[in-house]
């Protein structure tokens, strides 16, 4: 397809690592190693737009299932906007998601009301709270690794609406990472993973059956680096853990809203204490 020289292609890996420049640039502060993980979710649901052979668009729709998907990376370069680009690439990743399975992103503000007109309702908010890390790790804490991965995958299909194995393997152990669990009479009860980002370090999964668990991986997390700037996006359709980073005197720093466009899925939110990523859910 074309408009002014405009054609919009699938994206090669070595174009996603642009793009999470751009998204650093935005302020999203990806994380350093986040792009083998994502483009391993779907290969086939990233694509480029480009202007004259330049690169000046982009957007993600990763297709976990038949039945959900997550749309992310909806940019295009400030010096090409409003010449009808943006458009284009949601219509290209409206049509390969399909019109049946539930789609989710995360919406900046300034976007949430053309995301509505497109049929998407915000379910919850997620805060990016900002912290500094530093502390002790406390007892009780184990290596994610030490856990049989099949009890992961089980426990998140608890929280996202759909399986994404080779996503969670990947993501568990980026480089220069730590990924801890609390386990209770053989089960995991909670994990949660740091990872670098272009400005300090993000938080994310962390998840855990109830506040208490998320505190004691919480501060494993912080412990993992120093004094180190840490974010987390917090949703705030929980309140245990809305209550958890501003006991710890977090400072918010940014929102985004959740929206779906056939509606909240039935998940364990309580359980979710900060989201794996706004960019793929």
């Amino acid at each position: 397809m074309t408009m002014d020289n405009f054609t919009i292609r699938p994206m090669k890996r070595s174009e996603l690592d642009v793009v999470i420049d751009w998204a650093a640039i935005e302020g999203w502060n990806p994380g350093i190693y986040d792009a083998e993980c994502f483009y391993q979710a779907d290969q086939y649901g990233f694509f480029v737009g480009e202007l004259n052979n330049e690169l000046v668009a982009s957007i993600s729709a990763v297709a976990y299932s038949q039945n959900f998907a997550v749309i992310g990376f909806y940019i295009v370069k400030e010096q090409f906007r409003g010449r009808g680009f943006g458009i284009k690439m949601w219509k290209t990743a409206m049509a390969y998601l399909g019109s049946e399975r539930n789609i989710s992103l995360d919406g900046v503000i300034a976007q949430q009301e053309n995301y509505k007109k497109s049929g998407f309702q915000i379910a919850y908010r997620h805060i990016r709270y900002q912290a500094v890390g530093g502390g002790i790790a406390p007892d009780g804490i184990v290596e994610l690794r030490t856990i049989p991965f099949d009890q992961l995958v089980a426990y998140e299909q608890k929280l996202f609406p759909a399986e994404r194995e080779q996503f969670l393997r990947l993501w568990v152990k980026q480089p220069n990472s730590a990924a801890y669990a609390v386990v209770r009479d053989g089960q995991t009860v909670g994990y949660g993973v740091i990872r670098q980002s272009h400005t300090g370090l993000r938080i994310g999964p962390l998840n855990a059956d109830n506040e208490q668990i998320a505190e004691q991986l919480l501060l494993a997390l912080l412990a993992f680096n120093g004094d180190a700037l840490v974010f987390l996006d917090v949703p705030d359709a929980n309140s245990q853990a809305i209550r958890l980073a501003q006991r710890y005197g977090m400072k918010p720093v940014s929102e985004v809203a959740r929206m779906y466009n056939k509606g909240m899925p039935n998940l364990l939110i309580n359980r979710v204490f900060a989201v794996t990523s706004l960019e793929v859910g």
